[in-house]
């Protein structure tokens, strides 16, 4: 560097000082501003050289890099052995601070996969988030788990895997799904380990992509048995053929060349705004497709755009790599991102820009359909924000407050005659539920079924919190004031809405005030008619049903009822099982958790056959006949549970 950092209003001193010491090594860096928050975080092969490089006279930089240099008020590095390693350790530091000044995949979840262990005994097929190097095989990704759980009921019917864990090995009987022909039964010795290898195999092979070879061995075994008089054999096998059959007239077959391969492109939108949509290609089969947006991809060439994306899809082992990635321009840096993808897929892994032929018009596919996604995100997100804009708009006007309600926090009771009392919290924010901030109560209070006491121990329980964590951090605060918060009970509403007439409001609003919490703005929404009611107004305010006001607070207040009503039937069904086998002699307090893990439900346990109750964990078979006789002869328990109003 010729000469020092020196920007107006910024002390540079312990920032030269730090640029003066840069490794020439290998690693990893981060930009801080003035208030410490993590501005920036990129690899370079030397840190000296990468990191002086920004803050160089005269140097021509994008117009952003210039926005991040001039805000720059603080450095820290990591060292790594290889570049490879530091674009490791980049993709976990983005993905963990989400800077303002990277490029950031928006949609950052872990996809489902498959998962099946050869090398174990007895293989089994699994739901995983991430693919490990353990010497499993997985398969995927899928779009969600809706889809894994589809596959996984589809595969029972062909490949008759275990479900179970390990420690159901050796079972003196066997579970439903061996009596409904759904497993081999290698907990009671019911199958060799070669005819159940043989059949892991077969399923290994469907998910491969070659269902028809899988065809071909199953029929050749279904004529073999036939020959040799083993009719009751082929007729499984027979079953086993329609099931696959079925299976396969679902699969989407188009052809990329064979092999694995995804296939990558990027749009970009008017202002700047980038996403990515990808194809997963397996065995030449279309196995699936998703779309990405991406933050931070303004002013970027598609080629940086593309690189960030796949260092972070891929590098931090929430996608498998295949062998081949199918680009419509080369990335940046390609020799580093290959390297970490061998790294990551432990074999090796070729990045294609293929210029003709079938590949490019897949490729170009590809390009349509991220044109189409950004084209349609960009729609949806006009729509949504316009309309919440206008409910909010609407709301604030009508209600009086300050501004528009940007945070909703609504709450609702929910009890069966007085039993298992419970209530639930639902956040929304900008108009979108947030249901990380989503919270339960029970009731700890109140006996039976006062809603208006249950509503304001729930409203002072919650304010009484957040009163206290903010005294804490204003404790903490040099200034004596509270610091912006995030999340979580210190950080409070703009409205809070009660499901509830005028007496569950008044309770909700003495609770507030017992707290201190008072000139929180609060109403209640009455179901029968969808009025809003207002502390010491006395008459409700009437929105038309086609207020978009009204709309957003009646999602806000189903919500509720929906995730408190959820929390309650999951209280009350236990307690009725438990209560139900509490009476049945022989079954004490660690059956009773046995068969509440294997059944879940009253019904479940009651329809199950007498071999699957005995071979529950702990159970026998004298114990499994007196639990079936006292459930199918007790008046009550025989015909199911009783419904009531909620």
């Amino acid at each position: 560097m010729d000469e020092p950092v020196g920007r107006a209003g910024v002390d540079d001193e312990a920032l030269n000082a730090k640029l003066a010491r840069l490794p020439e090594r290998p690693g990893v860096y981060l930009f801080r501003d003035a208030a410490g928050t993590i501005l920036y975080v990129g690899k370079a092969v030397s840190l000296r050289s990468r990191v002086r490089s920004y803050f160089q006279s005269g140097r021509g930089l994008e117009a952003k890099t210039q926005r991040l240099v001039a805000v720059v008020a603080d450095l820290e590095w990591i060292v790594t052995d290889s570049e490879v390693e530091a674009l490791l350790v980049e993709n976990n530091l983005i993905k963990k601070h989400r800077p303002k000044y990277n490029i950031r995949l928006r949609d950052d979840k872990q996809y489902p996969y498959l998962r099946l262990d050869l090398t174990d005994s007895w293989p089994t097929l699994q739901l995983v988030r991430r693919p490990a190097a353990d010497g499993a095989r997985y398969f995927g990704p899928y779009p969600h788990s809706a889809a894994v759980w589809e596959t996984m009921a589809a595969l029972r019917r062909v490949f008759p895997y275990r479900s179970c864990s390990d420690r159901r090995l050796g079972q003196p009987h066997p579970c439903l799904y061996y009596h409904i022909h759904r497993c081999l039964a290698p907990c009671i010795s019911a199958t060799t380990p070669g005819a159940y290898a043989d059949m892991a195999q077969q399923l290994a092979q469907f998910l491969d992509g070659k269902g028809d070879d899988v065809l071909g061995r199953l029929e050749a075994q279904m004529q073999e048995a036939s020959e040799a008089l083993r009719f009751e054999d082929a007729a499984q096998l027979r079953d086993r053929l329609a099931a696959l059959r079925s299976v396969l007239q679902k699969q989407k077959v188009q052809r990329a060349g064979g092999g694995d391969r995804d296939a990558l492109a990027v749009a970009r939108g008017p202002h700047g705004e980038a996403a990515v949509q990808i194809f997963f290609f397996r065995e030449g089969k279309l196995a699936g497709r998703e779309g990405h947006l991406l933050d931070g991809g303004e002013g970027r060439a598609d080629a940086e755009v593309l690189s960030a994306f796949v260092q972070q899809f891929y590098g931090g082992g929430g996608a498998a790599v295949p062998a081949e990635l199918l680009l419509e321009s080369e990335p940046s840096d390609p020799e580093s991102l290959t390297a970490l993808l061998r790294r990551c897929r432990s074999g090796a892994v070729r990045l294609r820009v293929p210029q003709r032929g079938e590949k490019r018009q897949v490729v170009e596919m590809v390009r349509r359909n991220a044109e189409s996604f950004l084209e349609a995100q960009r729609w949806q997100r006009e729509q949504s924000r316009d309309a919440v804009d206008a409910a909010l708009t609407e709301l604030a006007g009508v209600l009086g407050l300050a501004g528009p309600p940007r945070r909703i926090e609504c709450y609702d009771n929910s009890n069966l005659h007085g039993l298992h009392p419970v209530a639930a919290m639902v956040v929304f924010e900008d108009g979108l539920p947030r249901k990380a901030e989503y919270r339960k109560f029970k009731v700890r209070t109140v006996a039976g079924s006062d809603d208006f006491a249950t509503m304001e121990e729930i409203v002072g329980r919650r304010f009484a919190r957040a009163a206290r964590e903010r005294r804490e951090l204003a404790e903490g605060n040099p200034d004596g004031e509270v610091p912006p918060v995030e999340g979580g009970f210190a950080r409070l509403p703009d409205l809070v809405l009660i499901d509830g007439g005028r007496g569950q409001l008044s309770h909700a609003r003495a609770a507030m005030r017992a707290v201190g919490m008072e000139k929180i703005p609060t109403f209640a929404l009455a179901k029968e008619n969808e009025w809003i009611f207002v502390e010491d107004r006395p008459e409700p305010i009437v929105l038309p049903r086609t207020s978009p006001g009204l709309r957003l607070l009646q999602r806000a207040r189903d919500e509720a009822h929906r995730f408190g009503l959820g929390f309650h039937r999951q209280l009350r069904g236990r307690a009725a099982v438990a209560s139900v086998l509490e009476d049945v002699p022989g079954i004490g307090p660690r059956r009773r958790k046995a068969l509440l893990q294997a059944f879940g439900s009253l019904a479940a346990i009651r329809d199950a056959d007498l071999e699957a109750l005995a071979g529950v964990r702990g159970m026998n078979r004298a114990a499994a006949e007196e639990l079936l006789q006292y459930l199918r002869q007790t008046p009550g328990v025989a015909s199911g549970p009783q419904s009531g109003s909620e």
